[in-house]
């Protein structure tokens, strides 16, 4: 098993019982059958805390996403969002934004972007204003009359953003949701996730394969065991956001943690 080298945060720091964390996972383990995919996950995510998870194909990323979300209940231990620990209260807190951006085809992209509010009981008018507004906040405002097949990948990927941040849900759960698009397109939504997050503060977890993107991104990187996934490893992002991104991921601090970590991943899979 890989250990982790790196000191801990304040967020683990703190004990399972803390009022202080929006997130808590004590000794959580789940089974698909005879397939055991978590085992003994423990985490704590700070209020307004950006974590970051990596790990292997198959580690358990996602599941654990969805258990958090009370999509489903863990097969032993406990989960709580918010102090909630029931599966419906937890899902009532949780943003889900997945990889594919399931855009629904025949809505304008404001009214996409509107179907959280819109299902929430927000009238029209007032739910396609709101969207406008976020959507020229994520630079695809002039897209906003447009139907979702007009547009780029990573303007399909910013109106499922906006949808995501207009549920008003105080945690975040992010799958892979830049994984699809070109090296390029990943590495603006990568800076524009950045100040998003920066100018509306939410308990973020981002599940990614891209361990660049997890420390630019997050404030803490862990990472996943191969199957079943556990937490092995994890350090805090040295990140200075005032930099531009092509600054930030060059700078020294930067390169040897991501090769900590690249380093602790291949052990895994060894």
């Amino acid at each position: 098993m890989i250990e982790t080298t790196t000191p801990k945060t304040q967020a683990e720091a703190q004990s399972p019982e803390s009022p202080g964390a929006a997130i808590e996972l004590t000794g959580v383990a789940h089974s698909f059958g005879d397939l055991e995919a978590l085992a003994g996950v423990e985490l704590n995510v700070a209020p307004g805390e950006v974590v970051a998870i990596v790990g292997a194909s198959g580690c358990g990323k996602s599941t654990l996403l969805e258990l958090i979300a009370g999509l489903a209940e863990p097969s032993t231990g406990s989960i709580a969002v918010g102090g909630e620990r029931d599966a419906a209260a937890r899902l009532d807190a949780c943003a889900w934004m997945p990889q594919r951006d399931l855009l629904l085809p025949w809505r304008l992209a404001v009214d996409n972007a509107a179907l959280g509010l819109r299902l929430a009981g927000i009238g029209r008018a007032e739910a396609r204003e709101r969207a406008g507004g976020m959507l020229e906040r994520l630079g695809v405002g002039e897209f906003a009359r447009s139907h979702p097949r007009q547009l780029s990948g990573g303007m399909r990927q910013r109106v499922a953003f906006a949808r995501t941040l207009l549920t008003g849900k105080p945690v975040l759960l992010l799958d892979e949701p830049l994984a699809a698009l070109d090296a390029i397109t990943r590495a603006e939504l990568q800076e524009l996730l950045v100040e998003t997050l920066a100018a509306e503060r939410r308990t973020t977890v981002l599940v990614t394969h891209d361990v660049e993107e997890a420390f630019f991104v997050a404030d803490r990187v862990l990472l996943l065991s191969p199957r079943p996934g556990r937490v092995v490893w994890s350090a805090a992002s040295p990140v200075d956001r005032s930099e531009p991104r092509a600054s930030a991921v060059t700078a020294p601090a930067f390169a040897a943690v991501r090769e900590a970590a690249l380093e602790a991943l291949a052990e895994g899979r060894g």
